[in-house]
């Protein structure tokens, strides 16, 4: 992008913050923003999330949003953190939980705003909301938080309390509250970092903060992190518990909660699944009985996730995967080699696929050679 129309860009973005935030309370937009000369009217993008990803919540009456972080279950990085604390501070709240990968694609911009704008008083809380029952193992989410490098506070909302309180439904979510304890703007799902930043810009110097760089970070997202190939994918996240799955292929209905044995059709259309051998459907996982026994999946997408783990702690169940019946060769994931081999050793998502264009109809195979592994939700980029 030439300057002309990056300084264009900015303004037009910088234009939409105050729009948002004078919208909050009613404060003119010249206040934010001095004058600011736009030669056509500026119109706000839809934002791009084509698969949301949330639970639905109700009101958590008699609690207010910042307040209601005195009811966390436990904080990691930090003592506890109270609405009286953060008074005169920005605070961003970013709604979590560790295995899903829109979250994980935005923690980069997350992070960097972090390392950026902490000295000048924001704070990041970032609050884990599990979606998974794996997801409320304390030890789990440690591991997580370690693994990722977070090191900004994070409160354990396990029963969704801060959730309720937010009026939340979605991971990621990001609340911006400022200096006076109010949400002033909100951001769900991926996308839209840089107008994002300048919010927490804006909040900032009305707070009186001032000596920060105003060019929006830059982030080299790689693996996991990378941001989803938006223009090739047309398989959305799937679940293999029976309470919230799509699409299964499986022949005869799925018997819920007892052993059965599953084959798997010879022809899958898109974003069709199956399993193959003897499973056991439960809610929110399927668990595998006996081993080799497998899944299919007809997928559309550069990236596929698997969220999956043991069945029990400290076990390891080796797999192997195929596209088009063949090892992945280039086109394996993080976590598994080129002739598709891996483990599953814990409770948390697997990147099996990163193929390079072109991004066509594919039909994925995990095969696994032990018994003891639940798997819980496929999710694409």
């Amino acid at each position: 992008m030439i300057e002309t129309e990056k300084a264009s860009s900015m303004k037009a973005i910088k234009l939409l913050v105050a729009v948002a935030l004078a919208m909050a309370i009613g404060a003119p937009i010249a206040s934010f923003l001095g004058d600011t000369n736009v030669a056509q009217p500026i119109a706000s993008a839809p934002m791009r999330v084509p698969f949301l990803h949330g639970l639905s919540s109700d009101q958590f009456e008699g609690q207010s949003e910042l307040a209601s972080l005195g009811v966390a279950h436990e904080w990691i990085n930090s003592p506890p953190l109270t609405a009286s604390a953060l008074h005169g501070k920005v605070v961003l709240i970013d709604f979590w939980t560790y295995t899903c990968i829109n979250w994980l694609r935005t923690l980069p911009y997350v992070q960097a705003w972090d390392e950026k704008y902490r000295k000048h008083g924001l704070v990041v809380i970032g609050i884990h909301a599990p979606e998974f029952s794996f997801e409320k193992d304390l030890n789990n989410v440690h591991r997580a938080v370690k693994d990722l490098g977070i090191d900004y506070p994070i409160a354990v909302d396990n029963d969704h309390l801060i959730w309720r309180a937010f009026s939340n439904q979605y991971w990621p979510a990001l609340y911006f509250v400022d200096s006076r304890g109010r949400v002033r703007y909100h951001h769900f799902g991926e996308g839209s970092y840089q107008q994002s930043e300048m919010v927490i810009q804006e909040l900032l110097t009305e707070a009186g903060a001032g000596g920060f760089d105003r060019e929006p970070v830059s982030v080299d997202a790689r693996g996991i992190e990378a941001a989803a190939d938006w223009e090739t994918l047309k398989s959305p996240e799937n679940y293999l518990g029976y309470e919230r799955t799509q699409n299964s292929a499986s022949g005869g209905e799925a018997v819920l909660d007892a052993p059965h044995i599953y084959d798997v059709p010879a022809r899958l259309r898109l974003n069709e699944w199956g399993l193959s051998g003897s499973w056991t459907v439960r809610k929110e996982t399927a668990v595998l009985n006996k081993s080799d026994a497998r899944i299919a999946y007809r997928f559309h997408a550069r990236d596929l996730h698997l969220v999956m783990g043991p069945a029990a702690p400290g076990t390891s169940v080796r797999f192997r995967v195929l596209i088009d019946g063949q090892p992945p060769g280039t086109a394996h994931g993080i976590d598994v080699n080129e002739m598709g081999e891996g483990a599953v050793t814990e409770q948390r998502l697997y990147q099996l696929i990163r193929q390079s264009k072109p991004i066509v109809d594919r039909q994925f195979e995990i095969e696994f050679l032990d018994s003891g592994v639940e798997v819980f939700a496929f999710t694409f980029g």
